[in-house]
């Protein structure tokens, strides 16, 4: 059945219509947010309209310069990417675990990892904040308001994703592979070093970038579990809203600089993000 030279003109209008639709939806609240943090205080309550007839840049540098903002943006770069970086080992480490030894119960380990994903953050919030105050105490000092305490809570979260994620990366790597780096003379380390890390980088990648993007965004814990010294960039973003009013331009101008850091990285790894979503999918 041949199709007619305007069923393809159709079928590519209304393609192409689609994505541009989708687009103007997805960037429409980010150009918004720009506009906002791009006027003054007085503009802002004037009448609302889309178009940016100048740059404003005092809302920026207000957070720029301001040491609360410097101080909130060390503790995300630092927490993000030290969960990224042990989430991605940790994963590494149990996915080769659960993919090449017949453990008993393997299966029900997997679905047993993943409910950890199932219920909804708030739900261990109470048990959270009693262990971050109570029960890992030593002394004076808790994990409640701690780098540390906010990297390791990140990882409980993250790391059955990563797992998960993995699966079937490790699955899709052969396990003849190991079996002949052994016969040459490799250890398990050297096989993890030499084989199954440059096998599996996409999803590896992938897994990193994911990690570090879901604990740069998260807002419930870090407001609840922090108080002044770990507090990240999303909770500094609550504290433009005051009884007083709302600071909007300044909230907008800090909220493009939360953005900047993530959109940034995913757009510089997108082709490795694709690769390990893919990887193993397809086995011949």
């Amino acid at each position: 059945m041949t199709i007619s030279f305007r069923q393809r003109a159709w079928r590519l209008f209304v393609t192409y219509g689609f994505w541009i639709f989708t687009t103007i939806v997805t960037l429409l609240p980010i150009w918004w947010m720009f506009v906002v943090s791009m006027r003054s205080r007085v503009e802002l309550f004037g009448r609302p309209n889309l178009s940016l007839s100048r740059f404003f840049v005092e809302n920026y540098t207000n957070v720029l310069t301001d040491s609360t903002f410097q101080r909130y943006m060390t503790n995300s770069v630092v927490v993000s990417t030290s969960n990224a970086l042990l989430v991605m080992v940790l994963a590494l480490l149990a996915t080769y675990a659960l993919s090449r030894y017949k453990l008993t119960g393997r299966d029900n380990i997997f679905f047993w990892l993943i409910t950890n994903r199932m219920a909804p953050p708030a739900a261990f919030l109470l048990p959270l904040y009693i262990m971050f105050t109570r029960t890992f105490r030593l002394g004076d000092w808790t994990l409640y308001d701690t780098q540390i305490g906010l990297i390791l809570l990140y990882c409980v979260f993250n790391l059955p994703f990563a797992i998960w994620l993995l699966k079937g990366v490790i699955d899709g790597i052969p396990i003849e592979l190991d079996d002949a780096a052994m016969i040459d003379g490799a250890g398990l380390w050297g096989v993890l070093r030499h084989v199954i890390v440059p096998l599996a980088a996409p999803g590896l990648a992938v897994t990193g970038i994911l990690s570090w993007v879901f604990a740069w965004n998260e807002y419930l814990f870090a407001a609840n579990l922090t108080s002044v010294q770990a507090r990240t960039i999303t909770t500094g973003l609550a504290e433009f809203v005051t009884v007083t009013g709302t600071n909007w331009g300044e909230l907008a101008a800090m909220s493009m600089l939360t953005l900047i850091p993530s959109a940034i990285i995913v757009i510089l790894a997108q082709r490795y993000i694709v690769m390990g979503l893919t990887f193993g999918a397809v086995k011949e």
